[in-house]
């Protein structure tokens, strides 16, 4: 099975962020790309779960969540649900955070359980990776020839 590949500048474009901002999170290892190093330097790869994971904090950025929101859901998707990323299926999920305990966890989307959450005095934040998927399925397609890689 082949893996694709993309560079910064195809990553930045196709996740719809700035180089700075792929720079920012991967230095602070919120999304961290596969790096060779090359005899000039070194090169820089994202694979198609990274774009994932940058579309996500796209996404989360754009409703107005905070980077540190964002990254902490992130952390969760990734430890509670490590295919989730590349799954071919993806789910919608929901982010409860207890405020006072500090607890969160990530459970199936249902109405229901968002308004028992905010009854609760809980923190909610949506996590529609079938939405995700869609965006990065398009631009993927129509923008960027990715590199592969066997």
């Amino acid at each position: 099975m082949e893996e694709r590949f993309f560079t910064t500048k195809q990553a930045a474009e196709i996740a719809g962020c700035t180089l700075r901002q792929l720079q920012y999170w991967r230095e602070s290892g919120v999304v961290v790309p596969v790096i060779t190093e090359t005899g000039t330097g070194r090169s820089i790869y994202y694979s198609e779960k990274n774009l994932v994971e940058l579309a996500a904090m796209v996404y989360w950025l754009s409703v107005g969540f905070t980077f540190e929101v964002g990254r902490e859901v992130l952390k969760t998707l990734k430890e509670q649900y490590p295919g989730l990323l590349s799954d071919r299926e993806p789910k919608r999920l929901i982010f409860v955070k207890e405020l006072q305990a500090g607890d969160s966890k990530l459970v199936e989307f249902d109405v229901e359980k968002v308004v028992a959450a905010w009854a609760e005095g809980k923190f909610v934040v949506p996590v529609w990776l079938d939405v995700i998927h869609a965006r990065l399925r398009e631009r993927v397609n129509v923008r960027v020839k990715p590199k592969v890689r066997v």
